[in-house]
C-alpha cells in the first residue's frame, strides 16, 4: 500500500473517532445574534473574534484576530506562513472584494520541480516534506491589505488574544491531540514536529495538556507593530529561507521572493442561483467550480425535493463529476493560462452540460466539456489534501467576511521557524507539466506561479444585493463538494446553517465516490446504489469544516460543522 493511502486510511479512522466524539455531544443550534456573529473552527479563535467585535471593530478586525488564533490553537489547519482566500462585503455599499493571498512558487522553480531525475513523479509523501513544496506566504499580507481597507482598529491591537494565549499557553484540543497521535503523515516524523509536541518526559502531548509557544509570541509582537514586513523580510524571513534550504530538496526560496510578494484583490467573481447572487474568488480559487457546480444544478429539479431523496444526492453527484471535470482540466492561474471563466459559466453551456445530469450513475467518468475559449490543455489530477480552516464574521455595521486560510497539509510540510509551521503549497502544482500523451496541464509548475485552489469562500446575496448568508470549509479537492452541498441545503430545502452543515458530505470527483453512508436518511444509500451510485466512507467526507452564517428576521444565525471542534458565537 502507499505511503499516501496508508496515511488516507489511518486518518479516515482517527477523523472518524474524533468526529463521533463531538457527535456523542453535540452542540445545540445556536440562537439567532441580533448584532453580530463570528463562527470558526476553535472556540478560542472565535471569542477571540467575538471579543473585538464587542468592543466596537469591525470584521475585518476581528478577521486578524481570528487568524492569529487559529495559526497557533490548529496549527494542522493555519498558520501565519500559509494563504487564504477571502470575500469581503461593505454593509453600507453592499460592494464585494475578493482578496487572494495564495502563495507563489519562488523565481527559482521551474516544471519539474516535483519530478526525479528519471522524469517520474516524487511521491507525494516526500514531496510534503521536502523544500521544494513551500510556497512564498500571502496570509498575512492579503490580511493587511484588506485591514488597511476595511479595518477600524489599530492593526497592533488586534494580536492580544494570540499572543496572550501563545505565552501563557492553550490546551491542547482532542483534534489536535489526534492528529499528533497519527504515526502516518510525513510531517510527525520530522524533527521540528517532534520537539514541538514533545512533552519534557518524552511523551507526545494529548489533549488536555498545555501547549506554550513562546517563540509564536514574538512572532506575534513583531508582525503586530511591522505588518507583513515581519516575516517577508529581516530576521524571520531569514529563517525562512534557510529552513527552507535545507534538505531533504532544498528551496529555491530567496529573500527576494518574500520581499517581492504581492496579494491581490478585485471584484467577486458573481452568477446568479435562482433568487440568489453568489459570490466567490477568482481563479485559481475553487469558487469557479462551484459556481459552475450550481449553474449546472439550476437546470435539476433538486429544489423540490431534500436531503432524505435518494435522487437529489444523485444530481449532486453527477454535477459535481461534470464539475471537477472542468475544473481538473482548464484551471490554473489566469495570469499563466487561459481560464475560461466566461465560457464554464455561460447559461448555454451550463444547460448542454446539464442535459448529462439524468435518473442513473454516469457508466464511466465524464471527460471535461467544451467552453468557449477552452485551451487544448490536460486533466490535472493533483491530490490536495486537507489541512485548511474556514471562518465567517458578520459585524454590527453588516460587514462580512468569509476567509478560507490554510498551511496545505497536517502540519504544512512538517518545517518550523518562529514558533509557526511553513507551508506546503506548492504540491497543489500538478507534478507533471504534461499529460502522457503530450498535452500541457494548465496547473504545471512555473516561476511566479499561483498553484489553482479548491478554496472556495462564498457570499450569498439576494437579487436586491442584500447580506443573505456566507459560507466555506476546508478539505482539499474536496472543499467544492462540501460547499455546495450546504448551498443546496440552505438555499433550495432552506434548512438551517447548522443542520445543513451535517448533512453527509458527496464527493464525486472523476471515478472516485466518497461519501458518509452512516449520515444518510434510512435507505437513501440502497436507493443510490440501484440508480448505479455505490457511496463509500472515505477520508475526504472525514475532513470537512463548513463554516457558516444566515442572516435572519432579528438577527443572524450560525453553523459550526459538527465533525470539527468550530462554535458560532454572538451578541
Amino acid at each position: 500500500m502507499s505511503l499516501i493511502k496508508r496515511v488516507v486510511s489511518a486518518l479516515t479512522a482517527l477523523l472518524a473517532l474524533i468526529g463521533a466524539a463531538v457527535q456523542a455531544d453535540p452542540q445545540a443550534a445556536p440562537a439567532l445574534a441580533p448584532h453580530a456573529m463570528v463562527a470558526a473552527a476553535n472556540p478560542l479563535a472565535a471569542a477571540a473574534g467575538l471579543k473585538v467585535l464587542k468592543a466596537g471593530g469591525s470584521a475585518m478586525d476581528a478577521a486578524v484576530a481570528v487568524q492569529m488564533v487559529l495559526a497557533l490553537v490548529e496549527p494542522q489547519s493555519s498558520s501565519v506562513a500559509g494563504g487564504a482566500f477571502m470575500v469581503y462585503m461593505d454593509g453600507k455599499t453592499h460592494k464585494l472584494t475578493a482578496y487572494d493571498g495564495r502563495e507563489v512558487a519562488p523565481a527559482g522553480a521551474t516544471p519539474a520541480l516535483f519530478l526525479k531525475d528519471d522524469g517520474t513523479p516524487l511521491g507525494f509523501g516526500a514531496a510534503i516534506v521536502s523544500g521544494h513544496s513551500a510556497g512564498v506566504p500571502g496570509a498575512i499580507a492579503m490580511l493587511y491589505l484588506a485591514h488597511k481597507e476595511h479595518g477600524k482598529q489599530p492593526w497592533s491591537s488586534l494580536f492580544a488574544d494570540a499572543e496572550k494565549l501563545a505565552d501563557d499557553g492553550f490546551t491542547v484540543s482532542p483534534r489536535l491531540a489526534g492528529m499528533i497521535a497519527s504515526p502516518y503523515p510525513p510531517q510527525n516524523r520530522q524533527p521540528d514536529t517532534i520537539a514541538y509536541f514533545t512533552k519534557p518526559g518524552g511523551a507526545k502531548m494529548t489533549a488536555g495538556d498545555l501547549l506554550v509557544n513562546h517563540p509564536y509570541a514574538a512572532t506575534l509582537r513583531k508582525l503586530a507593530t511591522e505588518g507583513p514586513r515581519a516575516i517577508l523580510t529581516g530576521a524571520i524571513a531569514a529563517d525562512i529561507v534557510k529552513r527552507l534550504h535545507e534538505e531533504p530538496l532544498p528551496s529555491t526560496m530567496t529573500l527576494a521572493d518574500l520581499s517581492a510578494y504581492k496579494p491581490h484583490a478585485g471584484p467577486a467573481l458573481c452568477r446568479p442561483y435562482r433568487a440568489y447572487i453568489v459570490c466567490s474568488d477568482q481563479a485559481p480559487s475553487g469558487g469557479l467550480a462551484v459556481l459552475e457546480a450550481l449553474g449546472l444544478l439550476e437546470h435539476t429539479d433538486i429544489a423540490s425535493r431534500g436531503p432524505t431523496d435518494a435522487q437529489a444526492w444523485l444530481e449532486i453527484a453527477l454535477a459535481e463529476q461534470l464539475m471537477y471535470a472542468d475544473r481538473d482540466t482548464y484551471e490554473g492561474d489566469p495570469a499563466f493560462v487561459s481560464v475560461p471563466v466566461d465560457g464554464l459559466l455561460d447559461p448555454a453551456y451550463l444547460a448542454q452540460r446539464a442535459k448529462l445530469i439524468g435518473e442513473t450513475a454516469f457508466a464511466k467518468p465524464p471527460a471535461p466539456g467544451q467552453p468557449a475559449g477552452a485551451p487544448k490543455v490536460g486533466l490535472d489530477a493533483t491530490a490536495e489534501p486537507g489541512g485548511t480552516s474556514h471562518f465567517v464574521i458578520v459585524d454590527a455595521a453588516g460587514n462580512v467576511v468569509s476567509m478560507t486560510t490554510t498551511v496545505e497539509s497536517i502540519f504544512g510540510d512538517g518545517r518550523m521557524v518562529d514558533g509557526f509551521f511553513l507551508n506546503n503549497q506548492l504540491t497543489d502544482f500538478s507534478f507533471s507539466p504534461k499529460t502522457a500523451d503530450g498535452l500541457p496541464i494548465a496547473n504545471a509548475v512555473a516561476p511566479g506561479k499561483r498553484p489553482r485552489s479548491s478554496m472556495a469562500p462564498i457570499i450569498v446575496l439576494d437579487k436586491q444585493g442584500d447580506f443573505v448568508a456566507a459560507v466555506g470549509s476546508p478539505g482539499g479537492n474536496a472543499i467544492p463538494s462540501y460547499v455546495l452541498k450546504t448551498l443546496v441545503a440552505v438555499l433550495d430545502w432552506h434548512m438551517s446553517m447548522q443542520d445543513a452543515s451535517a448533512l453527509p458530505n458527496l464527493i464525486a470527483r472523476g471515478g472516485s465516490i466518497q461519501s458518509e453512508p452512516k449520515r444518510y436518511a434510512p435507505g437513501v444509500v440502497d436507493a443510490l446504489a440501484a440508480k448505479g451510485l455505490k457511496v463509500s466512507a472515505g477520508f475526504a467526507a472525514e475532513g470537512s469544516g463548513i463554516h457558516g452564517v444566515i442572516k435572519r428576521a432579528g438577527g443572524y444565525e450560525g453553523g459550526a460543522d459538527p465533525r470539527r471542534e468550530g462554535v458560532a458565537v454572538g451578541y
